[in-house]
């Protein structure tokens, strides 16, 4: 592991593609985990190992005091074109990023690690999610009134998050939940759904959430819910927990 300023390298050991109109546009055994944002790394790649025969230069240049300077290419596969979609660092202060790409998540069709798809960005090898059933009491209350209380919960335990507790619909005030469009995605559990917890003629918008077919490291929250730690009250057999201080709050 190599730490230059606020950027963190490492080399990993997954196999890693990505793919853009039906071509495999970069491919390696050992893709660099690079830590500009401070949740999740980016996977950059040897130009040797991506289609640079595919990419087209663009005007736009990036600079950066750690990474050094870096022009913007598209991807074009055939009427396929991905504007300004590959980041070239063809010299950097930090010389494991020297002649190397990374791409735009969002503007790739397919990622995987070794032949599975990977969603919303790469992984953290430090990262680890554990889903495990319990026989502890929770209840869940908002504005003081309980809209779920269970003696089954599934606990996921998140690194750098709270525990969230999942419970069966079964025990669950299904009245007072209003579906909603949201939706989001995450690497390691899948795609959420939202609803609304309505009390007392107030809405709460997004409170609740549930993953109805999570990735497989996150199999035993499949079809339950949960609740904004930072937004409700919560009691463990008996105990309130204090509400945490997260960016969901």
């Amino acid at each position: 592991m190599d730490v230059r300023g606020n950027v963190r390298v490492e080399t990993g050991q997954k196999r890693v593609r990505v793919m853009f109109g039906g071509t495999v546009v970069a491919d390696t055994i050992e893709p660099l985990l690079v830590w500009e944002k401070p949740y999740y790394p980016t996977y950059y790649f040897r130009t040797g190992e991506a289609r640079m025969d595919l990419f087209m230069p663009t005007d736009d240049v990036e600079r950066s005091s750690s990474r050094g300077e870096a022009q913007r290419l598209s991807v074009v596969v055939g009427d396929r074109r991905a504007e300004g979609a590959v980041t070239h660092c063809g010299s950097s202060p930090i010389p494991e990023l020297s002649d190397t790409v990374a791409f735009d998540w969002a503007a790739m069709d397919h990622w995987f690690e070794e032949d599975e798809e990977v969603f919303v960005h790469a992984r953290d090898p430090y990262k680890r999610i554990d889903a495990l059933h319990s026989s502890r009491h929770v209840r869940f209350e908002v504005d003081g009134i309980d809209v779920a209380d269970s003696v089954r919960p599934v606990i996921l335990f998140e690194t750098g998050l709270p525990a969230r507790f999942y419970l069966p619909k079964i025990d669950v005030r299904m009245e007072m939940l209003v579906p909603t469009s949201s939706s989001t995605a995450c690497p390691y559990k899948g795609t959420a759904r939202y609803w609304n917890v309505v009390v007392g003629g107030t809405v709460h918008e997004d409170l609740a959430w549930g993953y109805d077919a999570p990735l497989s490291e996150s199999a035993p929250i499949a079809g339950l819910i949960s609740f904004y730690n930072e937004r409700v009250d919560i009691r463990v057999d008996g105990v309130r927990v204090e509400r945490p201080r997260t960016v969901f709050g």
